[in-house]
């Protein structure tokens, strides 16, 4: 803690020092400056409000109402100038900026972004069109308009391609192109998430409700991230300084009808005139049970949570220094479906003397009952970018602390029910050092990153041993623009060195000490081609590798999150993957189209199945008193490969109607059958998505951009699972209908706050999603049906009011 406590310290006291000395009279300050104006390309009408950003600065300011900016005064150089509004294309320009500079800007009018802007997965800011990965933007307003119950979820509803390995409404865990857990890498402000990502069970841990941006990029992304990244990357940004000069906030409310869920988010930023820029939120949710038609309520399915943080920060003309802090802080039950073998309603402390039926009292209560999750999630980085003459260094150094409880039936009663079962305390230190080098035509960065962690076991039981684990990667990327082609690139070695302690228990060997160097080399070359003003050509080649947890080297123990005893494979080698992107892209006012194919070869493929026994069956074991089938980690090579295809329409004549459809398969086979299966387990089913909106005409002036949207959401059956030792079983294709109104309310000029009402489920289908690992609980003798099915039907109501200018 006193470590902790003087590198807050000194990074407050370099901020607050840099605020006070560029802001003395006799401070030398340079004198360059960008000056302009910015029109509609369609009628020379100047746009008010429009956002102008110097990204490699984080300074933003806002257009006049006759369209007139002026940026805060930076050093002379070249510079990356972002230009967005809503209802306009963003476009994006490389500006040498010299004393002052003057320069307009013309937007083309657009429903749906063309030429968005995205940091992930590259060094530099790049437009969309211009990378060969396949990348997608969720920006904040989207997010307002989806009804869920967590980011995942909200962002499967948007984004072909990523789906949502769930636990109930709580829990989801991204699955991008067939691919998640470890292989796929979470960002959040610059800082790689590190919490328990290895289990079933264990979500991101971030607060959904203070993200401003979501990017997700499909595909190895190992360059930027390190190793682990073979599945793509989710990047969560919260850290997003307003306009210099001006102070906002908004205070958000979401009530939902089906588990009668409760979230309340406020945050408050501000941008002083000195440079100086802080902004901070808070967050709190509580829910019941939620419901579906076979099921009534699913018992313990209920969560709470309390989330807080923000950043406080100097922008000046040399660069930006920013001090973040989040602390996420979620209680949860588990569900267990366990049933009575007659009526089949749910137990509650089930396989102990206290076995029993759920009381109605008990189902609608918001309090926990075993087994549960606390779950506490700290994390703290000091985020620094700094320019030079033809380019700019970063520097990111973050701590986090990940403390995750897990109380089960057993210890509820017994002496030691204050003891979690399970108790996972991770640390974390990541650090990121990357010089960018930015020439008009060619871009190049030549980083440094890691991260050490260390591990200890504080619950009653160990599933995994304590251990330390030391990553160490070095990186170069480069990009270079010709005339309608642009080339990528780069190289990346990681080293990465794991060492876990021997435990003897009860006399007997629980886990030998191991330690296990890991290294590769991973890489990509990719290209993008505009064929022509409304056509792109992109091809990407990437390897990447990821080395074996120490959860899939190690576990030995019972899950009681994950409902099964797990055993580890200390023999299991490194993954290597081979990918191969392509993409063609048809955009016009009136189509947006896109067709991206993949095929993916990764040998040594880890994954887990149940252990057979001597006889063929199911190995179990008895752990107080309870039957637990036991699961193990193999390998083996794999073929994957799919696409996904987008189609939006604004048709010229129905200006006001906008139709949105998506479609993403992906299929995953052994390379080498085995146990007579050729099919990789838990792979998403194809899905289609369809929206279509329409534009309310303007009947009131208080009322604006209203909106109506009628949602279609059809998920295939998914028929070539893995039936081996039956640890997965076939799912049956469904339909859901979901409705949508949003709408803005002003006084006069004002916004009083936005609307959005949203109804999922509109004919409350019961229904499996095939990622549900609620689908493999108790047989329901009732009516005949295995599992807990998903949600039913679900109203949402949002008010988000803006504060502030």
């Amino acid at each position: 803690m006193v470590r902790l406590f003087v590198f807050i310290s000194l990074n407050l006291l370099y901020i607050i020092c840099n605020a006070q000395v560029n802001n003395q009279p006799n401070s030398i300050k340079p004198t360059s400056f960008l000056q302009g104006k910015i029109y509609s390309a369609t009628n020379n009408q100047p746009i008010i409000a429009a956002t102008i950003i110097i990204v490699e600065t984080k300074m933003r300011v806002q257009s006049a109402s006759d369209g007139s900016f002026i940026t805060p005064i930076i050093k002379n150089g070249l510079y990356t100038v972002k230009i967005t509004c809503i209802g306009y294309t963003s476009i994006q320009k490389k500006i040498q900026i010299t004393n002052t500079t003057l320069h307009n800007f013309y937007l083309q009018d657009s429903v749906y972004d063309q030429q968005a802007v995205t940091v992930t997965g590259t060094t530099v800011s790049t437009k969309l069109s211009q990378l060969p990965q396949t990348v997608v933007i969720i920006k904040k307003r989207d997010l307002l308009q989806t009804s869920s119950t967590n980011i995942i979820d909200a962002l499967s509803k948007k984004v072909p391609g990523l789906s949502a390995l769930n636990t109930g409404p709580a829990i989801s865990k991204p699955i991008i192109r067939g691919l998640g857990y470890n292989r796929v890498i979470t960002i959040n402000d610059g800082v790689r998430q590190e919490g328990q990502q290895w289990g079933d069970e264990h979500g991101i841990e971030i607060d959904e409700l203070s993200i401003q941006r979501a990017e997700i990029l499909k595909g190895a992304s190992s360059l930027m991230y390190g190793s682990d990244a073979m599945g793509g990357v989710l990047n969560l940004i919260t850290n997003t300084p307003i306009s210099q000069g001006t102070s906002q906030g908004n205070i958000q409310i979401q009530a939902n009808t089906n588990n009668s869920l409760v979230a309340i988010n406020s945050n408050f930023a501000a941008h002083l005139k000195n440079g100086l820029n802080y902004n901070v939120y808070s967050t709190i949710k509580s829910a019941k049970d939620y419901r579906n038609k076979l099921d009534d309520i699913v018992f313990n399915s209920r969560y709470g949570e309390y989330n807080f943080g923000g950043y406080i920060g100097i922008n000046k003309n040399w660069g930006h220094s920013h001090l973040v802090l989040n602390s996420f802080n979620q209680k949860l039950g588990i569900v267990t479906g366990d049933r009575d073998s007659l009526t089949g309603n749910f137990l509650i402390f089930p396989s102990t003397n206290n076995q029993r039926l759920v009381t109605n009292e008990e189902l609608n209560s918001r309090s926990l009952s075993t087994p549960y999750q606390a779950i506490h999630h700290f994390k703290l980085s000091s985020d620094n970018n700094f320019i030079l003459n033809e380019g700019r260094v970063a520097v990111n150094i973050g701590y986090q602390n990940n403390k995750r409880k897990e109380y089960d039936e057993h210890g509820a009663s017994s002496s030691n029910k204050k003891m979690p079962y399970l108790f996972f305390d991770l640390s974390t230190i990541t650090y990121n050092l990357v010089f960018h080098k930015n020439k008009k035509l060619f871009n190049a960065s030549f980083g440094l990153n890691g991260m050490y962690q260390w591990h200890t076991n504080k619950g009653l039981e160990t599933l995994i041993p304590n251990y330390n684990q030391f990553d160490i990667g070095a990186f170069m990327y480069f990009k270079k623009d010709f005339e309608k082609v642009q080339v990528t690139g780069g190289l990346r070695y990681d080293k990465r060195l794991l060492n876990n302690d021997l435990l003897i228990e009860n006399g007997n060997l629980k886990f030998s000490s191991l330690q296990k160097p890991f290294s590769n080399i991973s890489g990509s070359l990719g290209f993008t081609w505009q064929t022509s003003a409304a056509t792109n050509v992109k091809f990407n080649v990437a390897r990447g590798f990821r080395a074996p947890t120490l959860s899939e080297l190690m576990s030995n123990g019972s899950h009681e999150g994950t409902g099964r005893y797990e055993v580890g494979n200390k023999n299991l080698n490194i993954e290597t993957s081979l990918q191969f992107d392509a993409a063609f892209e048809l955009k016009t006012k009136a189509v947006d189209f896109t067709f991206t194919p993949f095929f993916n070869r990764i040998n040594n493929f880890i994954f887990y199945s149940k252990l057979a026994n001597v006889n063929g069956g199911d190995s179990m074991l008895n752990i107080a008193g309870e039957d637990i089938e036991v699961f193990t980690f193999r390998q083996n090579s794999i073929n994957l490969y799919g696409f996904e295809a987008t189609f939006n329409i604004q048709p010229s004549i129905f200006k006001r109607v906008q139709m949105q459809a998506s479609f993403a398969y992906v299929k995953a086979n052994f390379v080498n059958s085995f146990a007579r299966n050729t099919n990789v387990p838990f792979i998403p089913p194809a899905r289609v998505l369809y929206s279509f909106k329409y534009e309310v005409p303007t009947i009131n002036k208080n009322l604006l951009n209203t909106f109506l949207k009628l949602e279609l959401d059809y998920n295939l059956g998914q028929q070539q699972v893995f039936t081996a030792f039956n640890t997965e079983t076939p799912t049956k294709s469904f339909l859901l209908v979901n409705f949508l109104f949003t709408s803005e309310v002003y006084k006069k000029t004002k916004q009083i706050c936005s609307v959005n009402f949203a109804i999922n489920n509109i004919l409350d289908v019961a229904y499996q999603s095939h990622l549900s690992r609620l689908k493999y609980t108790d047989v329901n003798n009732a009516n005949g049906t295995s599992g807990v099915f998903n949600m039913g039907q679900n109203a949402t109501l949002k008010f988000n009011f803006p504060l502030g200018k």
